[in-house]
């Protein structure tokens, strides 16, 4: 079944994939080779990339003046893009941004680093407590830890994020599983871990198959503010730009400096209705 989902999932036919299995039966690591090898598995293509690769051979001809250099997609990148494009296509997105006041978590992760510094542990980063709040309010707001099916709504129990991850290849979105009971610091070692391993081409199915919610972060990039496209067939993802500072009026009435993160929710407005976007974004900021 796993096989079955990821083939589904990745576009590729399981009729060219050579089984490695008992009797030659297909399992998940040969669909996951297939994947991450560039190809389809030896399945022949299809009708319609067949015609898009002759308008690509008669658009290959330069006009006068202009200079380029064709580079053929991989699997991985038709993969994506069939995935993106389904996405926007099917999902009816909407957008829910809000400004969340950095000062105490900013505070707590120096604590925190302070304390493993001492004992030797590796640093917490501002991604690592990202993680941890949206797992948080996931718990608190459950009806945005679902998917849509075709005759129900799937709420799941487990909170299992997927992270964004840029690598060589694309983009894959590794899984921080059960994230809601996992301390910063375990947390903080499955991003680094499995980061690594996305970067080598080293992770297994069951390390990015499947996940209930995703979190990209871009804010290391300088990005202030930005919209994710949701991963299906998750129903929201949110997006999470840089940290400024900024004058902000205080309770009692006067100003001070204050660091600020800008985070927007992706919901498919099929599953999560304004409002409960809106209270799983208040959950978040705590």
């Amino acid at each position: 079944p796993l096989a079955r989902k990821m083939a589904a999932e990745g576009g590729v036919s399981l009729d060219g994939v050579s089984g490695s299995g008992p009797g030659g039966r297909i399992v998940a690591e040969d669909v996951s080779k297939a994947l991450a090898s560039g190809g389809s598995g030896g399945a022949a293509p299809a009708p319609a990339a067949d015609a898009a690769a002759g308008v690509r051979g008669a658009a290959a001809v330069p006009l006068a003046g202009e200079s380029f250099v064709d580079v053929p997609h991989s699997q991985m990148r038709r993969v994506i893009a069939q995935r993106l494009l389904e996405s926007k296509q099917t999902i009816p997105h909407y957008y829910l941004t809000v400004e969340v006041r950095m000062d105490s978590m900013m505070a707590l992760r120096e604590q925190v680093n302070a304390a493993g510094a001492a004992s030797g542990s590796a640093k917490v980063s501002v991604n690592d407590f990202v993680i941890k709040a949206a797992a948080l309010a996931l718990k608190k707001v459950p009806g945005v830890n679902a998917s849509w099916q075709p005759e129900f709504t799937r709420l799941y129990h487990n909170v299992d994020i997927s992270v964004a991850v840029q690598t060589a290849a694309g983009l894959l979105t590794p899984i921080v599983k059960d994230a809601d009971s996992k301390g910063l610091g375990a947390i903080s070692a499955d991003v680094k871990s499995l980061a690594a391993k996305a970067k080598d081409g080293k992770l297994k199915p069951e390390e990015f198959v499947g996940g209930t919610f995703t979190i990209s972060n871009l804010g290391m990039f300088g990005v202030k503010q930005f919209a994710a496209i949701i991963n299906p067939p998750q129903a929201a993802i949110l997006a999470v730009g840089g940290t400024d500072t900024k004058v902000v009026q205080k309770k009692d009435g006067g100003y001070e400096n204050s660091k600020v993160m800008h985070v927007t929710l992706s919901c498919d407005h099929r599953v999560i209705d304004g409002a409960m976007g809106a209270e799983w974004l208040q959950a978040f900021k705590g």
